[in-house]
């Protein structure tokens, strides 16, 4: 049985491969540069089924196990990072301006490569290890994750199960949250353009005012939530954007705002996309205006499947022990593409502990290093659990 030191032996050639990552981050689908670093690790692990192009940059590798036949399960891995100006001030920050890791991307695809060395040289497995390395997870309509499913790697490549993982700043280094059922939100995405009269600032008597239209559907927007959904539900409706007039002295003629809906059940999409238009087109009227509206369905809720997520305890729990892993974890309404892959087949995503850094997103967002062996050993428990031979 491997314990978590064999794959502290993995770590600091881990490490080299996060922060090269890390210090050379790509966006969406443009990850030439990171797929082709990635490619060329496989291959040196011996790993000679390796198929490249798929959703312009994704990959997906296959080691065959020694254990004699068996199922083929998926791993994966997302690879992209964010537009956004690093403030880590860390020595291996991101070198390409504008561009950083602040989602842990690069630890997830460094994490899976130790998995990928270390399955490669055992093969103590039955059956078939598919590796995937997605692009695009931060991109919409289409993410990578969707991408790949509609090019066909389910079918393509045999995968009967598919597992993801996703660090967690908050939960503390060698330990892990998961949970049957939804894990994560779906995402949904609004546009509403408040039309009035414009005119001047100073007589507003004559016009017909879309900013004092919008600030009233922002607060309604809220009683959807309070006020027209159970308690015990989750429905979230954040407004992001608000863009009006440019000059001081100008009531303008439109305002457009946007923003995001999550939930965990289909049915709450459903009452967003109906009820949202309804209560801005309600308010806009009744101060003389109008609205445009446009609703755009985006990603699924990421829910793990029951049998699937018990596999995934077991593995974690033969790593770090019963204690260092819960079971019943919070719900996290962020938004996760892998979903699409749990539409496609069943499966278990699961949460790895990297400890009080700051949240994912932020400018000031690093990977910790620590963190690498836990997520390297549970790829590796999992298939061993799953593929016993």
């Amino acid at each position: 049985m491997t314990s978590i030191e064999t794959f502290r032996e993995l770590q600091r050639e881990a490490t080299e491969w996060r922060r090269y990552l890390h210090e050379n981050p790509e966006l969406d689908y443009r990850l030439e540069n990171t797929a082709k670093f990635v490619a060329e690790k496989l291959a040196s692990f011996g790993i000679n089924h390796i198929e490249m192009g798929i959703a312009e940059t994704g990959i997906v590798a296959l080691i065959q196990g020694e254990g004699g036949d068996g199922p083929t399960i998926g791993l994966r891995a997302d690879m992209d990072a964010l537009p956004i100006v690093e403030t880590s001030n860390k020595p291996w920050s991101s070198k390409i301006p504008g561009i950083m890791h602040a989602c842990g991307h690069d630890g997830h695809t460094a994490m899976l490569l130790g998995a990928a060395k270390h399955l490669a040289k055992s093969r103590n497995f039955k059956g078939t290890v598919a590796l995937i390395f997605q692009p695009a997870e931060e991109v919409e309509l289409p993410s990578g994750a969707l991408r790949m499913v509609q090019e066909g790697i389910m079918d393509r490549f045999g995968i009967s199960q598919v597992y993801g993982m996703h660090i967690m700043p908050g939960i503390d280094i060698g330990k892990f949250g998961i949970r049957p059922g939804p894990i994560m939100g779906s995402q949904d995405d609004f546009d509403i353009l408040v039309k009035g009269i414009g005119g001047h600032a100073a007589n507003p008597h004559r016009t017909v005012d879309p900013v004092v239209i919008a600030a009233q559907i922002i607060l309604g927007l809220q009683a959807l939530v309070s006020r027209r959904t159970d308690p015990l539900e989750s429905l979230v409706i954040s407004v992001t954007k608000l863009s009006a007039a440019q000059a001081y002295n100008v009531i303008p003629d439109q305002v457009a705002i946007s923003g995001t809906v999550r939930a965990l059940a289909s049915t709450l999409r459903d009452f967003a996309e109906r009820e949202i238009p309804a209560v801005a087109r309600g308010i806009a009227q009744a101060f003389g205006g109008d609205i445009e509206f446009k609703y755009m369905r985006s990603v699924p809720a990421t829910s793990n499947n029951s049998e699937e997520t018990t596999l995934a305890i077991k593995a974690a729990r033969d790593l770090v022990g019963a204690s260092s892993v819960d079971a019943a974890t919070r719900i996290n309404m962020g938004a996760e593409d892998f979903a699409y892959m749990l539409q496609e087949r069943p499966g278990a995503y699961i949460f790895v502990g990297n400890g009080p850094t700051a949240v994912c997103h932020n400018p000031a967002f690093d990977f910790d290093d620590e963190a690498l062996p836990y997520g390297i050993g549970w790829w590796v428990k999992l298939v061993e659990t799953i593929l016993a031979p």
